[in-house]
């Protein structure tokens, strides 16, 4: 139900003048993610200060039935921060909610409301002599409210696992503005149901992440960074067990970067120049991270001279300096962007078991092109985790809006072997409106059911981020 004149003159009392925003050109940053594939259109936007505001909102948005899309920093690729059409919703920022509530260093813990951007959770925790590991992209705007509502992964999935593993409490609003204050810094907690993984990659469907208790690790001393020429994926993932091995497990990123890519990046980017003298189908970017540095690029000299005895790598550069370390990640970070420069790029972000992921991208790249000659594979990523974004460019001579016009059937193809090998069509990005329609042919109809009853459990109504995951 689109809220009327009263209702939201109710809610803008609840907000102020300052988190109030009822214009067009004032929500309009609000209303389109970043690829512009979902355009949305809302009754107003909300940017509540605190926990009690937020409640407040929920309580009146409940009693309306008023459709409420929770949004963080609007970095999301799947459209799940997006509202539809209809002009019925309002818009819930969290931005206002940025606060840092508090740092336990003696329990390695640190609590932040919803709005902090990643960049600052990252940077308050270094203040405290800590690590807090969430690393991607767009961590300047991106928010930890966000991240965990999208169970975000980045590039250090591989030691420290994906955002709800490092997460030990949160604070949640209900659909019917109640509020459950689960921000415990507990380890271990035995007493019933884990609730705090309801809401964690929810994407805003069961409750809205105001605050969360976080983990906190001890802050590495020592890094070693080496970009490695590999023959094939597969011997890209044999690497990365010697990597692990012969460093005792201190392996902290193995991304995989494909040719086509670096000739990407060499063709576009100024400053960025080849990091090794002969050319190779595939790279990783391997990087090491201990306590102290003894015996640290020992272990990665080891685990390369390792991999060039059995034919895994064929040429290997470890970072002499942390400029030449910076290079070798601007590699890896600007893969996603620089595609764009190629026209049209249809997106994949697919996981598979790791022993399985030499025999994916073979498949795939095979499917796609005998449905199109001539299209270009970039297949990239965490490939330590097992998940790869196997992106695909338009071939050079065709037109862009045509080669985007088969988004959905190229994702047909490639999902479909994901779900023959037994993975996931969303590994880090979440469902949101963009594969929304698609998980019922990836779940089995118990695990949709279970789904659909938690979502009718918690929002009765069907207020919160309505046409989102179920």
């Amino acid at each position: 139900m689109k809220p009327t004149s009263e209702i939201l003159a109710r809610l803008k009392a609840i907000t102020g003048e300052k988190g109030f925003i009822g214009d067009d050109l004032g929500m309009a940053p609000h209303l389109e993610e970043r690829r512009e594939l979902f355009h949305g259109r809302a009754a107003a936007v909300l940017k509540p200060a605190s926990t009690e505001e937020v409640s407040a909102i929920m309580r009146i948005a409940h009693e309306a039935g008023v459709p409420v899309v929770p949004q963080g920093g609007n970095t999301g690729l799947v459209g799940g921060q997006i509202p539809d059409q209809s002009g019925e919703a309002i818009i819930l920022s969290l931005s206002r909610m940025n606060r840092i509530r508090g740092i336990d260093s003696a329990n390695n813990t640190l609590t932040v409301e919803a709005g902090v951007t990643l960049a600052g959770v990252q940077a308050e925790a270094e203040m405290a002599g800590r690590l807090f590991p969430l690393s991607l992209a767009s961590e300047g705007s991106c928010q930890i409210g966000g991240n965990l509502a999208s169970n975000a992964g980045g590039t250090q999935v591989l030691r420290y696992g994906n955002a709800r593993d490092l997460v030990l409490g949160l604070e949640v609003v209900l659909a019917n503005g109640d509020v459950w204050n689960g921000l415990k810094g507990l380890r271990k907690d035995n007493t019933g149901y884990d609730l705090r993984h309801l809401f964690l990659g929810s994407e805003g469907t069961l409750g809205i992440i105001t605050a969360a208790v976080l983990k906190l690790f001890p802050r590495p001393e020592a890094v070693s960074t080496a970009f490695a020429a590999v023959p094939s994926v597969d011997a890209a993932v044999s690497l990365l067990r010697i990597a692990d091995s012969v460093s005792g497990g201190q392996v902290s990123t193995f991304e995989l970067v494909p040719r086509i890519g670096l000739d990407f990046l060499t063709t576009h980017l100024e400053g960025i120049t080849d990091p090794l003298a002969d050319r190779s189908p595939w790279y990783v970017l391997i990087e090491m991270t201990a306590g102290t540095r003894a015996h640290l690029d020992e272990a990665m000299e080891a685990s390369l001279k390792e991999g060039l005895e059995q034919g895994l790598v064929t040429d290997a550069a470890i970072a002499q300096s942390e400029a030449q370390r910076a290079g070798f990640w601007r590699l890896r970070e600007s893969l996603s962007d620089v595609q764009r420069f190629e026209g049209g790029s249809i997106k994949h972000d697919v996981s598979v078991p790791v022993s399985s992921m030499g025999a994916f991208i073979a498949r795939a790249e095979k499917a796609v092109d005998e449905r199109l000659p001539g299209v270009r594979v970039v297949a990239f990523g965490h490939i330590g985790d097992g998940n790869v974004h196997f992106n695909l460019s338009q071939p050079v001579a065709m037109e862009k809006q045509a080669f985007l016009g088969l988004w959905g059937e190229m994702n047909a193809i490639v999902h479909g072997i994901v779900r023959e090998m037994g993975g996931s069509i969303s590994a880090e990005h979440g469902v949101g409106q963009l594969k929304r329609d698609e998980i019922a042919a990836t779940k089995s109809p118990v695990e949709m059911e279970l789904m659909r009853s938690l979502k009718r459990a918690l929002d009765p109504k069907g207020i919160l981020n309505p046409g989102k995951v179920v």
